[in-house]
């Protein structure tokens, strides 16, 4: 019985697992979209993103994660790292992953730069099996008022680590951006119980753009643009799409996006309808700060509480002595709202 209790929760959270945490706002997270998108700014780039999936649920889904770019513009190259930490279940569920980011950028034009990218990555997964009580692991002393926990359930789960790794490419001008990418291209082995369970490989296609508003003898003192935009993702049996677009009146910013996959019914664990989420935003000088919600609108229904999700995105360069020839410059991708 034991037994068959611990392989019914592991299949549970494999399936809950079986496909990366994904962010509503990932234009906020583009190293987690695509490694070539390290070094796409101006100079530095920082970023914090959190995400609570389904709240009214206890122990739902919490995702966190700390990325960072710089671009090297002497050596044509971007690098950049992600820390990205997921928590899931009332046994605490824990993924935590490290991957380090390199791009180089090569100038097809004036108007044009293409960029592949690579990342190498560690991965850790553990859980804390002690916070699940089963009636047969309740033992009781003489007087029979005294239950202790039979940790001997637990002796065989022990925590994982894994390497990985995985590439993208991205074609961007100051206005377009068109990217395709792959992630756990290794399909590392992930078990926590010593035997197989592989991660499927991610790859995803992404593209936007950004079309300013307000131009020629009309332009206004405010920089305003719309930016449609989409992401669709594959990963094992999973796929699905995010869509929509953001309206940026500076500082203002609102999105409305759409993810599942239209005119298509639920396959397995597909879901094809799964959430329209509304985004609010506002953009300073050097930091965007955003906020999302999901409203889900698959079989689950409300009662999951949705999914709220905040970014914030710091942008800066260091002041030099050595000025850049224009000549030498990479334009830097849209991203969105911000160049």
């Amino acid at each position: 019985m034991k037994r068959l209790l611990v392989i019914f929760l592991f299949s549970i959270l494999g399936r809950a697992y079986g496909q990366d945490m994904q962010y509503t706002q990932y234009y906020a997270a583009p190293l987690l979209l695509n490694p070539a998108f390290a070094g796409t700014s101006n100079d530095h780039r920082l970023i914090l993103n959190y995400r609570n999936q389904w709240p009214s649920l206890p122990q739902g889904f919490t995702n966190y994660a700390l990325s960072y770019d710089y671009n090297m513009s002497d050596y044509r190259s971007g690098v950049g790292f992600v820390v990205n930490v997921d928590n899931a279940g009332s046994a605490n569920l824990r993924s935590t992953n490290i991957q380090f980011m390199y791009a180089y950028k090569v100038q097809i034009s004036d108007k044009w730069v293409f960029s592949p990218g690579l990342y190498f990555g560690y991965g850790q997964k553990s859980v804390d099996f002690n916070k699940l009580i089963f009636a047969d692991q309740l033992q009781f002393d003489a007087s029979g008022s005294a239950p202790t926990q039979d940790l001997s359930v637990s002796q065989n789960i022990q925590p994982e680590s894994h390497f990985d790794f995985g590439s993208g490419v991205l074609l961007y001008s100051e206005k377009v951006w068109i990217g395709v990418s792959s992630y756990h291209m290794n399909q590392p082995n992930q078990s926590l119980l010593g035997e197989e369970s592989r991660l499927p490989m991610k790859t995803s296609v992404h593209a936007g753009v950004r079309i300013p508003l307000y131009t020629g003898p009309f332009r206004r003192n405010q920089n305003s643009s719309i930016a449609p935009s989409f992401v669709y993702k594959k990963q094992g049996d999973f796929d699905q799409l995010d869509i929509g677009l953001h309206f940026l009146y500076e500082p203002i910013i609102v999105g409305l996006w759409y993810r599942g996959i239209p005119l298509q019914q639920n396959v397995k664990d597909n879901i094809s309808q799964d959430a329209i989420a509304l985004i609010l935003g506002m953009r300073l000088d050097f930091i965007d700060v955003g906020y999302s919600y999901d409203f889900t609108i698959s079989e689950l229904g409300p009662t999951v509480g949705g999914a709220h999700e905040i970014s914030i995105s710091y942008t800066f360069d260091v002041k030099t002595k050595k000025r850049m020839k224009r000549k030498d410059k990479f334009i830097p991708c849209p991203t969105f709202i911000r160049n």
